[in-house]
C-alpha cells in the first residue's frame, strides 16, 4: 500500500510558485489575499493562520480580516464590493462556516467571479462545467493533481466520488470528467452504494463522516482519496476512510493528516498567483 503524502508534490511545486511571485513583484505586483473571517469557530481560526503563514512563506501579501459574528448581512456585503473594487487584491476567500443571519450561497456570489480564488463562484464552477476552467475550486484541484504528481492517469478510469456538496463532491465530479474519467456520483439517497463504488479504479470520499468507508465499499487494489477531516475527543486526526480496516486491501491512499488538507491550501496560493497574472496581463 503506497501512501500519497502531500509533503513531496509541494516542495517539487513550491519553486514554480516562487518563481512566478517573483516575477509578478519585478512588475510591482504583489499578489494579494483578503480572507474574511466571521466569528471566532475554533477549527475555522486554525485554518486562516495556516492560510496565511503558507502566503507568507512564499512571498504573497495576505491579510485575515477578522469581524465579530454579530457582523450584518449589509456590513459583510459592502466589504466585500470595498475589496472587489481595489486592483491590489487578487484573491478573495470567505471562510465558511458563517453565522447564521448569512447565507452562504448567496455570499459566495458576492465575490467577482475574477477574484474568486476558492473556485466556487457560479461563474468558475460553470466554466469548469463547460470544460473551460479558470479558478477550480482548490479542494478538488489539489486531490488530482497529487495523483497525476504520482503518475496516476484518470483517461478512462472509472471513478466514484462519494458527496454530492457544492464545495467538493459537484467540482470534483466536473473536473474528473474534464480529464476524461468515467463517474459514479454517491450520495446519502443512493441505492446499493457499497456495489456501485467497488467498481471504482479511483475512489474520492467526501462525506463527512469520520471511518464511513471501509473495505466493503472499496475494490482490491482502489486508489483512494480521503477528503474527510475528524478531530477526536484525544486530539488524533481521522478521514472518511476508516484506514486501518483498508490499508491491507488498497494500492493507494491519502493520510490525514498530510493528505488533501495542505493540498487545499496550495491551491488557494495557485490561483491566488494565477489572479494577479491575470490582472496583470492587458486585455
Amino acid at each position: 500500500m503506497k501512501l500519497l503524502t502531500a509533503k513531496p508534490y509541494l516542495e517539487a511545486k513550491k519553486n514554480s510558485l516562487e518563481t512566478r511571485i517573483r516575477n509578478l513583484k519585478a512588475r510591482g505586483i504583489t499578489p494579494c489575499l483578503k480572507v474574511i473571517l466571521v466569528g471566532e469557530d475554533p477549527a475555522s481560526m486554525v485554518y486562516v493562520e495556516k492560510k496565511r503563514t503558507t502566503a507568507s512563506t512564499l512571498g504573497l501579501e495576505a491579510e485575515t480580516l477578522k469581524l465579530p459574528s454579530t457582523l450584518s448581512v449589509s456590513e459583510l456585503k459592502t466589504l466585500v464590493d470595498h475589496l472587489n473594487a481595489d486592483p491590489k487584491v487578487h484573491g478573495i476567500l470567505i471562510q465558511r462556516p458563517l453565522p447564521p443571519q448569512f447565507k452562504e450561497n448567496e455570499v459566495l456570489e458576492w465575490v467577482s467571479a475574477e477574484k474568486d480564488v476558492d473556485g466556487l463562484h457560479p461563474m468558475n464552477l460553470g466554466r469548469l462545467a463547460q470544460g473551460n476552467p479558470k479558478f477550480i475550486s482548490c479542494t478538488p484541484r489539489g486531490t488530482i493533481e497529487l495523483l497525476e504528481f504520482y503518475g496516476y492517469s484518470l483517461k478512462g478510469k472509472l471513478c466514484a466520488v462519494l458527496g454530492r456538496s457544492p464545495i467538493v463532491g459537484r467540482p470534483l465530479s466536473q473536473l474528473l470528467l474534464y480529464k476524461d474519467a468515467t463517474l459514479i456520483q454517491v450520495h446519502s439517497r443512493t441505492a446499493n452504494a457499497q456495489e456501485l463504488t467497488r467498481q471504482a479504479d479511483f475512489v474520492f470520499v467526501a462525506i463527512g463522516k469520520p471511518k464511513f468507508v471501509d473495505r466493503s465499499y472499496l475494490k482490491p487494489g482502489a486508489v483512494v482519496i480521503d477528503v474527510g477531516i475528524h478531530r477526536l475527543p484525544d486530539g488524533k486526526l481521522i478521514g472518511d476512510v476508516d484506514f486501518e480496516d483498508v490499508k491491507d486491501h488498497v494500492s493507494a491512499i491519502t493520510p490525514v493528516p498530510g493528505g488533501v488538507g495542505p493540498l487545499t491550501i496550495d491551491s488557494l496560493m495557485e490561483n491566488t498567483i494565477l489572479s494577479a497574472e491575470l490582472a496583470a496581463t492587458p486585455v
